[in-house]
């Protein structure tokens, strides 16, 4: 069983019960994890008592905590439901996005014409990869629906993986014919000094977090046989100069460690049949003191025109250790 003993309420707070049912034995002990450790999560998290009767599941704690409490194992069993599973981090991120706050929504009228209210899911060779936030499904629909896309926030929200996965996505449907991946070759705070190798070595280590991304949706022998027929290019940004970028789709990541210069080059690559993605973090910049970055006058400068979208995440939406929100949140309320 979970926590026997009931938290502390405000002194005139009325206690109130809230119940729900959950029909299935084997998915109600998924969802109250390995000896109740997502039952004493949630009841932590909203101070609330969770009691298990038989089938049911009963919150007792303030109305609006039980209340949230039972919206929140509703949503988690709905998970379950559809076979995927729930754990620490799940119910962080669910209570998270029950904390409404404004964002700047993407200017985009059809972005959910491909999706419609149903479920948004973006099928690899390795697997099948589901947005989990509600910024995150509108950021993959509308990098289905949009030729230009940007994807702007902290780290760990899925900017860039979402991307590569539905990069994949369109190259194994055959909407594209290549792939290609780019980032700055900006050193982060430190000076790494000369690297040895050919180019390839040298700027492998700046393009590691994109094969990453990569290896977790297409098999290692598919992998390989790509980089050799050029299906898949990974280059620093500096490579993209003089090249027309047709039926390909192509990510610049960490976009915020361009300069003006290189963005407006990067974005005049665009070619006809292509699709192009634009992520990164404006509060992770680490071009020299007192250049502008290119991402932020993108944003800009690009803020009327029709066909560019851009799209916004929180530490709301980030989908790693708990504690990184933790982190991003402590950040920007310090800053």
């Amino acid at each position: 069983m979970a926590i026997n003993t009931l938290p502390p309420l405000t002194p005139d707070a009325p206690l109130t019960e809230a119940q729900v049912d959950f029909p299935d034995n084997f998915l109600l002990i998924a969802l109250c994890g390995e000896y109740d450790r997502n039952l004493a999560e949630i009841e932590k998290k909203l101070s609330v008592q969770i009691l298990r009767r038989g089938n049911h599941l009963v919150a007792m704690g303030e109305k609006a905590s039980a209340d949230q409490a039972i919206s929140l194992l509703k949503s988690l069993y709905s998970r379950l439901e559809a076979g995927r599973e729930v754990g620490l981090a799940d119910i962080d991120r669910e209570l998270r996005m029950f904390a409404p706050e404004p964002t700047r929504p993407s200017r985009d009228g059809n972005q959910f014409e491909m999706f419609g209210s149903g479920p948004v899911e973006i099928k690899t060779r390795k697997k099948m990869i589901e947005p989990r936030t509600e910024a995150q499904k509108a950021y993959v629909r509308s990098l289905f629906a949009n030729e230009l896309a940007f994807g702007i926030g902290p780290a760990g929200t899925g900017k860039t993986y979402l991307a590569v996965a539905v990069g994949v996505s369109m190259f194994i449907e055959g909407h594209v014919d290549r792939i290609i991946l780019s980032r700055p070759a900006v050193e982060a705070g430190e000076k790494l000094g000369y690297l040895p190798g050919d180019m390839k070595d040298k700027v492998d280590p700046y393009m590691q977090p994109l094969y990453d991304a990569l290896n977790d949706f297409l098999p290692a022998k598919q992998l390989q046989k790509m980089y050799e027929e050029k299906r898949i290019e990974i280059a620093p940004l500096a490579f993209m100069r003089g090249r027309t970028l047709a039926n390909a789709f192509v990510v610049l990541d960490e976009a915020q460690n361009a300069t003006t210069m290189q963005m407006k080059m990067f974005l005049t690559r665009l070619g006809e049949g292509s699709r192009m993605v634009i992520t990164g973090d404006r509060t992770q910049v680490d071009l020299p003191r007192g250049m502008p970055s290119g991402l932020a006058d993108a944003e800009r400068i690009l803020d009327t025109v029709e066909g560019v979208s851009f799209n916004y995440f929180s530490a709301k939406d980030v989908v790693r250790h708990p504690l990184v929100a933790a982190i991003i949140e402590a950040y920007e309320a310090k800053g």
